[in-house]
């Protein structure tokens, strides 16, 4: 197959996901993966997004183009040894975010690169440490009245502007965000594919900081 005629499916239908992947200069399209992914009850966090990631491609498998490649990911928040996932309602994420206030912890986002002829072709998990901020409960309040902690792992956005959480992180900006580019875009261009060299080179000039792994990443 000639790389211009490789195809990318993404497998999400996070507005998040799909801007970072956007970035990369990529050509791709959506289709959401219908799973229950509560089946996955393996409780290491890594492994466990890991093989969420992998449970969303193969529901896609029977559905793309034959020459499409699906790009699928999963992120959770670890905590005290625990998983925090997506609150179900404003008590759970006032918990949530109750237990990570002022305190670190590791966000576990997996990656997963497949071919329904091929099945897994390359798999990663990013792991990034946060530190969190000692906010207020008023503060938290006002953040669940927006709506934004219900479809977040964790029940936080990093890159929210009013409710600015963290106070400091250490790995990659994107993988808590949702999608690793940096770590994507070198997936990706070991699988054949071309990337817009000029943009990959400015991630690392972008003013938000999305990548603060090595420079060599790509």
């Amino acid at each position: 197959m000639r790389e211009r005629e490789r195809k990318l499916v993404l497998g999400s239908g996070s507005p998040r996901r799909r801007d970072l992947l956007g970035r990369l200069g990529v050509s791709f399209s959506i289709l959401v993966a219908d799973v229950d992914e509560d089946v996955i009850t393996e409780p290491d966090p890594g492994e466990n997004v890991r093989q969420r990631a992998l449970l969303k491609a193969e529901a896609l498998w029977s559905l793309v183009d034959a020459e499409a490649y699906v790009l699928t990911a999963d992120t959770t928040v670890a905590v005290d040894g625990e998983m925090l996932n997506k609150p179900a309602n404003g008590a759970i994420a006032r918990q949530m975010l109750g237990r990570l206030c002022g305190r670190a912890h590791q966000v576990y986002t997996g990656v997963a690169l497949s071919h329904p002829d091929f099945g897994l072709l390359e798999s990663l998990v990013c792991v990034t440490t946060v530190h969190m901020r000692s906010y207020t409960a008023e503060e938290v309040d006002k953040y669940i009245a927006t709506g934004d902690p219900f479809d977040k792992a964790g029940s936080y956005a990093i890159q929210h502007t009013l409710f600015q959480p963290v106070d400091r992180f250490e790995g990659c900006y994107s993988g808590v965000v949702g999608l690793p580019v940096c770590h994507v875009g070198a997936m990706l261009r070991r699988a054949g594919f071309l990337l817009d060299t000029d943009i990959t080179d400015k991630l690392w000039l972008l003013p938000e900081s999305i990548c603060a792994c090595p420079r060599g990443t790509l």
